[in-house]
């Protein structure tokens, strides 16, 4: 299993917001909670658990 990088994150982030702007008249709303977290992870300083049962 390989660690998922901040790139992965981005590059995840980039597909979900050209799905949605290709296709407005679907129901995003996962989509949309999958990029919050994204967003949420890419933000958060390196080496922090994104999980804090992580520890």
């Amino acid at each position: 299993m390989q660690a998922v990088t901040e790139g992965d994150r981005r590059k995840e982030v980039r597909v979900l917001l050209d799905q949605i702007q290709a296709h407005p008249e679907r129901d995003w709303t996962a989509a949309r909670q999958r990029l919050a977290t994204l967003n949420k992870l890419i933000a958060a300083p390196p080496g922090k658990p994104s999980h804090p049962a992580a520890h």
